[in-house]
């Protein structure tokens, strides 16, 4: 008997998850057969009995059923009616090496087409697999870059016939590295009988899902070999640890028994929820209570929340913002919009909503008006988005829910493109410089954007906030760091997301970045050991963002295991060419373009040179347009190549606000330098000077560094210590070009006595160099083009010599100004200083080390 057809609405993608007529769709699903053939063929039952199995996985409590054969009309019409939506499996001869056979692909594009075309915008499907399961030697054997490619080649096919179909395949540890990237979702077939290993795992999935949804396509357990009450209590704790960590869904394997494969009856293995004749089992209730409970599983508590907005000139976005907070499902919070100081009709907005806390006050900046919202909180939690963000319904139930119990002091999560922004955000989304998170493992962050992140309030308290320093960005990044260095760990969180508006034209992006340049001056005087010498940032784990690094010098390597038989095989990822990523810089144009081209308008022999220079720079940017993934639905003819101009200049104004910022008196610490300046020291005066110190006491040589840090640090200079990898002990920076390098040794006298030698290296800062090489390349192109008119245009080097002579005296003068610092140091550790030939027993003592003598001489 023919079913009834329903017409329903189709599951859409929402971020990390699926929504179905505007709610949002968990899967909770059970693969059903393969079935032996039935009288017309088909390997289903019949419609009778599909028609009962359909009602009790509809009892069941699931929305999802996984078939692994094409289904017929009357199928698919009885699914509808059951309100359930059919995960359909593509069958083709994957197991062979289909990519050797033309063949064997046309047959694999054939069975794509022919299935999407039979089930067409039917209400019974969820979606599509291409493919399931491609077995790892045929995957070695291939290539998993050419497999990779073929399954986004049926992708292709089936949205050619459906468009607005949803397109998966699924996967399972063995080809874990498989990464098409055309999939709307990603699936892993995942048999993981512990839950530690289940979880972490799970973790892991997400990672490599990244903004996608995951779902759990196969899981179960074998009640023959396990017994029922093992594969209950199993997959009621799987199902609970999928949805508490964020997949968007799962399906068990399997409802029933009833399982042919290979053309005959599958009867040593029984993984169903019920039995062959349809008898349920003990984990027909268990699955059924946790799909009952899913997807917003009950929290161990529900601490309250502050949920803060910080707004300057918002207006164009604050009411989806807080439309969106105002609906979020988390039973106890607060939402505190801090204007700083809008000059728009972001008050005017604020009144419309009454539920909303609103603190008005002067331009600030970003940290001020973020620390307000601190002090305002009533939460035991502080939340953190922007007032171009819009929150996902169970955002604060993920970030809540992955904070609690796991020894993090904040967390943070996905920020993404909202389907309704422009075009022109699409592209800036693949850009770089965008907000990220930094991940140092599956779970624990390095750094998570300012638009989505929580943090204990004590936490926040502990470390005294944002620094207000940070007006425009940075604020996060500075927090992170100094969090991390009190010894907390930060979270992440891949389901609590929210949406993300990018910047809408060219000139915003370039101010954005050019914020951004400034926050990295001022991060990298605060934490100069976490850049490099152009002022780069010098991350620990790795970075995620929709912006790929362009170009990669090495392949990913993947480790298959002996043979390639490996049960879990990874792919490891290299880093990029940073080298190449150079071409793009504004150091690059400044030193190498530039002087080239102006070189080239003097002495044409320098076109080909300049020309070479300016290709480079330009095909690196092509290369990254190029590979640059836009989401379908937000590309147009003109995205890659805004996407390559964005490339090109990027770096040039993040570069030269970075510079400008350094430049600036701003950039100075308020007491360096502010030390009086001693005495000449006797003697030549050399780059390098060594001090000594006789230890007349227990001190050591890593105390006397540790006193050496805390004093740079109470008199606000600019410092980094060893990390490991230098040969200098801490580095000291002076104004602007000049630093010094302080490196320290422990000499063994005799007697048991000990001395500590203390070499002061100085040098020019990185900035004086550059200056003087432009300088000096500047004025011997000027002299080359004028010396016909001006024979004597040679004299203007003389400058040259002059500027090398006053930066050697700023070298002197830092120096002897630090060694008198180190002197201090040494004094309070009561070491005498035998630099300046002193004798130990004539030096002067410190009045603690002058009573501890006394007293010694006494007894």
């Amino acid at each position: 008997m023919a079913a009834r057809r329903v017409s329903t609405p189709h599951v859409v993608l929402d971020g990390k998850c699926f929504r179905l007529a505007g709610v949002r769709f968990p899967v909770k699903g059970v693969t059903y057969g393969p079935f032996a053939p039935g009288e017309d063929g088909a390997p289903f039952p019949t419609p009778e009995q599909t028609a009962r199995d359909f009602a009790g996985i509809r009892e069941l409590g699931a929305n999802t059923v996984r078939v692994y054969e094409v289904p017929p009309r009357g199928v698919l019409d009885l699914a509808a009616q059951h309100e359930l939506r059919l995960l359909i499996d593509i069958p083709w001869p994957k197991h062979l090496c289909f990519l050797d056979s033309e063949e064997v692909k046309a047959a694999a594009r054939h069975a794509v087409h022919r299935a999407v075309s039979a089930c067409k915008q039917h209400p019974g499907v969820f979606a599509f697999s291409v493919v399931n399961e491609i077995p790892a030697e045929i995957v070695r054997w291939s290539g998993a870059r050419a497999v990779a490619a073929f399954i986004d080649e049926l992708v292709a096919v089936a949205k050619a016939v459906d468009p607005a179909c949803l397109c998966t395949f699924a996967s399972f540890p063995p080809t874990e590295y498989l990464r098409p990237q055309s999939i709307d979702f990603v699936c892993f077939n995942v048999f993981l009988h512990q839950r530690p290993a289940f979880e972490g795992y799970l973790a892991r999935l997400q990672m490599i899902a990244d903004a996608k949804p995951l779902v759990i396509s196969e899981c179960g357990l074998d009640s023959l070999r396990e017994g029922e009450a093992r594969q209950a209590e199993m997959l009621s704790w799987q199902v609970e640890a999928a949805f508490r960590g964020g997949a968007a869904g799962i399906v068990v394997f399997s409802y029933t028994d009833d399982w042919h494969r290979g053309g005959q009856q599958v009867v040593d293995w029984a993984f169903g929820l019920t039995t062959r004749r349809r008898a349920q089992r003990a984990s027909y209730d268990a699955v059924q209570k946790a799909f009952g409970q899913a997807p917003l599983l009950p929290l161990p508590r529900y601490p309250r929340v502050s949920v803060v907005v910080a707004c300057y000139n918002g207006e164009r976005t604050l009411k989806a913002c807080l439309d969106s907070l105002l609906r979020l499902k988390y039973p106890d919070y607060e939402v505190i919009l801090v204007d700083d100081g809008s000059t728009d009709a972001t008050p005017n907005i604020a009144q419309e909503f009454p539920q909303v806390r609103c603190l008005r006050q002067p331009n600030h900046g970003l940290s001020v008006a973020r620390n307000t919202g601190i002090t305002a909180a009533t939460g035991e939690v502080v939340a953190f988005t922007d007032a171009d963000c819009r929150a996902d319904e169970a955002w604060l139930h993920y970030l809540i829910g992955d904070l609690l119990g796991s020894g993090y002091a904040g967390v943070g999560g996905h920020n993404l493109l909202p389907p309704d922004d422009s075009l022109v955000a699409a592209a800036v989304l693949v850009s770089p410089g965008g907000p990220t998170h930094v991940m140092l493992g599956d779970r624990e962050a390095e750094h998570i954007p300012g638009c989505n992140m929580a943090f204990y309030k004590w936490a926040l308290e502990e470390i005294g906030g944002f620094d207000p320093v940070f007006r425009k960005a940075g604020d996060d990044v500075d927090l992170c760091w100094r969090l991390q260095q009190r010894g907390h760990k930060i979270g992440f969180s891949p389901a609590g997301f929210v949406w993300h508006y990018r910047r809408s034209t060219v000139a915003e992006y370039l101010r954005q970045q050019a914020g951004y340049g400034e926050a990295e001056a001022v991060l990298a005087r605060k934490h100069p050991e976490r850049f490099n010498l152009l002022g780069g940032g010098l991350w620990r784990g790795r970075i995620y963002s929709a912006a790929k690094p362009g170009v990669l010098l090495q392949r990913s390597m993947i480790y298959a295991g002996l043979f390639g038989s490996g049960m879990f095989q990874r792919q490891y990822t290299p880093t990029p060419a940073t080298l190449l990523a150079a071409v793009t810089s504004l150091e690059y144009h400044a030193l190498v373009t530039i002087p080239l081209l102006a070189l080239a308008l003097v002495f044409p022999l320098f076109w080909p040179l300049a020309a070479t220079a300016l290709i480079a720079s330009l095909g690196v940017c092509a290369l990254a347009a190029v590979q640059a993934e836009l989401p379908a639905a937000k590309r147009t003819w003109w995205s890659h190549p805004l996407v390559g101009l964005l490339f090109f200049l990027q770096p040039v104004a993040r570069g030269w606000a970075r510079y400008r910022e350094r430049l600036t008196a701003q950039s100075l610490r308020p007491t360096t330098f502010q030390r009086p300046l001693p005495p000449e020291p006797p003697g030549r005066w050399r780059s390098a000077r060594t001090l000594s110190f006789w230890c007349a006491g227990t001190a050591e040589r890593y105390q006397f560094l540790q006193r050496l840090v805390a004093k740079l640090q109470e008199e606000g200079w600019q410092w980094k210590a060893d990390a490991g990898w230098e040969s200098y002990d801490v580095e000291i920076s002076g104004r602007r070009w000049t630093r010094l390098r302080v490196t320290t040794a422990a000499e063994e006298l005799e007697g048991g006595k000990k001395a500590l030698r203390c070499r002061l290296r100085s040098l020019w800062s990185l900035l004086a160099g550059v200056a003087f090489g432009a300088a000096s390349g500047a004025l011997l192109m000027l002299c080359l083009w004028l010396t016909k008119r001006w024979p004597w245009i040679w004299l203007i080097l003389l400058v040259l010599p002059l500027f090398a002579v006053l930066m050697e005296r700023e070298k002197r003068t830092l120096q002897r100004i630090l060694a008198a610092l180190l002197g201090e140091v040494a004094q309070g550790l009561d070491l005498v200083d035998l630099s300046r030939g002193t004798t130990p027993e004539a030096a002067p003592l410190s009045e603690p080390a002058r009573e501890s003598r006394v007293n010694r001489a006494r007894k």
